[in-house]
């Protein structure tokens, strides 16, 4: 089919099947390239119209169209947009139960349903490899692709192996999306998923629309600000970010408590609430939410009017995220960060606590070092021996893969369980010939329990004389049929090794400062964020420019245009960490020597900056567990260091 042609097609399905006169910005370019058989990098701003440069193509491909997408929240509300303008959609995620996960590959099979979103981490679980593989597959859209940069503000060690990925299963297309590459990190992207630079689009940043306001606050003024910042303007839908779960929680009860009508949102709650809370702010002209970075992904709302940073980002890329949230209608919107000293130390603190001490890192490594050629672990107890946290030690393993000491194999799951909705006789009455046999072999090494039956898959393998995947097939095939119900646990991660650590301690020791070099970046985003809000040029320009886009002018509508800055972020006063706090540690240090014998690890204790150890041995209920939450971490290292 020729390009032209393609085309023509594309804008009847824009036309009768998303009710669109034309497209936006950019989308055109993307679905060429997807449409004349290239892979594509989509760079949108927040509200650009990302999702249609896969759901369009997805509606003309012959196969399915599988997308990557981070969160369950945004997979369902895509799903259900897409439902609603006909276009059947669906999703694979950990909330299905087993019916509706038959019904959804059901559908993919028989072709109706084209588009199927799945998070990350499902691509490294033997089962779902194991449907994929089954399956033919037209495009790979990769939503969030920033994740895959190493060095960007959100890498996700899972989104990093997506490109190998795409490789071995020979994928024929990569759509990458996201709307907070800067040059370096889109770049990234390219390389990883082999995409030309004439197919890398990228969309102007700046929204003349969004007025970006900022102010500097004594502490016992920051709430006060807030209400009379909401107050004071013109009601329309708002959001309120926040840094914490307990303060979303306590500000939107100020706020209800002061005659607005406000909601706290945030990953702590419940699913259904959660739920309910977008949806009322959905359908609401004057609605507030209080919330965490969990909110807002997808959200389709275009008239939010305010956003309000009551706690600062922790990069330019989630600001901008956050903001981009606003205004989507094309009109004017008001996004204002009202900071306190005290958002710097807090934030920074978040930052150090990922960071273990040096020697859990060689502990780590020591671990990996004395495994035997192939080698299955769980990354779960690896986490808890090492006191590792589970992102930083998936990371490690990650850059242990990327420097060709081992090469990750599929997942694997050491128990599974079903339970019969038919009869042994009735499943068996579909099989005839090997396959009967087979299946026969199956069900006869399962082991009785009260309703459910255990299945020893590598004393089955044996058995047979067949390799376990074979049988996590046909365990999914009869799931699939309905003929059982089955669930698994136990997840461990394969590996296998390319070439020896012959010296685990010094290598640990590179990689620390890798970690360390990851820190401090991650703070120098942190300082980003406040060099914006301190006003000193215009924040439009400063902002675009981050994203590689340069403004002819200045914005004329922001704090600095306006005259309200330049402000200043006072340096924190915060002393010492005293005496009680010193004593506390002395404690806790005769208590656990193997916990807190390193200045970093006691640092993290006083901080409130819990680690797998803290919590398995329960010293996050010790009463001085974060009583220095309100001292600099790298003031209360220094201290103990000396």
């Amino acid at each position: 089919m020729k390009t032209s042609e393609s085309l023509d097609g594309a804008r009847s399905v824009l036309r009768d099947r998303f009710g669109l006169s034309d497209f936006k910005p950019g989308q055109q370019k993307v679905i060429e390239s997807l449409l004349a058989g290239r892979s594509a990098a989509a760079v949108f701003p927040t509200g650009g119209g990302k999702s249609l440069c896969y759901q369009l193509p997805s509606q003309l491909f012959p196969d399915t169209t599988v997308v990557v997408s981070p969160l369950i929240a945004l997979m369902k509300d895509q799903c259900d947009a897409l439902q609603a303008r006909g276009i059947s959609a669906a999703r694979l995620d950990s909330s299905l139960s087993q019916e509706e996960w038959r019904q959804t590959m059901e559908g993919i099979r028989s072709g109706q349903t084209k588009i199927l979103y799945v998070a990350p981490e499902r691509f490294f679980n033997e089962r779902f490899r194991a449907t994929l593989e089954t399956l033919k597959i037209s495009l790979f859209a990769i939503d969030e692709a920033h994740c895959i940069s190493q060095w960007g503000h959100n890498f996700r060690p899972d989104y990093l192996k997506l490109a190998e990925l795409t490789k071995e299963m020979e994928i024929p297309l990569v759509l990458a999306l996201t709307a907070t590459a800067t040059p370096e990190v889109l770049s990234d992207i390219q390389n990883a998923f082999e995409i030309k630079d004439v197919d890398a689009v990228r969309t102007p940043f700046y929204r003349p629309n969004l007025q970006l306001r900022s102010n500097v606050l004594p502490s016992e003024q920051h709430y006060p600000v807030l209400l009379e910042r909401i107050r004071g303007r013109e009601r329309g839908p708002t959001l309120v970010y926040v840094t914490v779960q307990k303060a979303a929680e306590e500000i939107a009860e100020k706020l209800s408590q002061d005659g607005l009508n406000a909601t706290a949102y945030h990953a702590g709650m419940d699913t259904a609430d959660r739920t309910r809370i977008q949806q009322q702010f959905l359908e609401s002209d004057d609605g507030i939410v209080v919330a965490t970075i969990a909110f807002g992904m997808g959200i389709d709302k275009a008239n939010i009017r305010y956003v309000y940073h009551y706690n600062p980002s922790k990069s330019l890329e989630a600001y901008a995220q956050e903001i981009g949230r606003a205004g989507r209608d094309g009109s004017d919107s008001i996004c204002e960060m009202l900071l306190v000293p005290e958002d710097r130390i807090v934030l920074e603190n978040f930052t150090y606590g990922d960071i273990p001490t040096a020697g859990a890192v060689r502990m780590l490594f020591e671990r990996i070092a004395g495994q035997s050629e192939s080698f299955f672990i769980s990354h779960y107890k690896l986490s808890a021996e090492t006191d590792v946290r589970m992102l930083v030690l998936r990371t490690l393993l990650t850059y242990l893969e990327l420097d060709g000491y081992l090469k990750g194999t599929s997942p694997r799951y050491d128990s599974y369980e079903f339970r019969p909705k038919v009869t042994s006789k009735s499943i068996l009455a579909h099989f005839e010939g090997e396959k009967r046999e087979f299946i026969t072999g199956i069900l006869a090494s399962s082991v009785k329990r009260k309703t459910w039956f255990g299945l020893p898959l590598a004393v089955t393998a044996r058995r047979l004389k067949t390799d376990r995947a074979r049988i996590v097939k046909a365990v999914d095939f009869m799931a699939e049929r309905g003929w059982m119900e089955v669930r698994v646990s136990d997840l461990v991660h394969g590996y296998s090794k390319l070439k020896p650590i012959e010296d685990p301690e010094a290598l640990a020791d590179r990689y620390y400062e890798r970690l360390q070099q990851r820190e401090e970046s991650e703070i120098g985003r942190l300082g980003q964020v406040l060099d914006l809000a301190t006003a000193q040029v215009c924040q439009a320009r400063t902002l675009s420019e981050h994203f590689g886009e340069t403004l002819e002018e200045d914005c004329g509508r922001c704090s600095a245009c306006l005259g309200e800055g330049p402000l200043a972020l006072p340096v924190s006063q915060a002393q010492g960490i005293g005496s009680s706090a010193s004593d506390a540690i002395a404690r806790i240090v005769d208590e656990h020597p193997d916990l807190l014998s390193d200045p970093r690890a006691q640092a993290r204790f006083l901080c409130g900056l819990s680690s797998p150890k803290f919590v398995s041995k329960r010293l996050t209920r010790d009463p001085h567990y974060g009583v220095c939450n309100h001292v600099p971490f790298a003031r209360v290292l220094e201290a103990l260091r000396q």
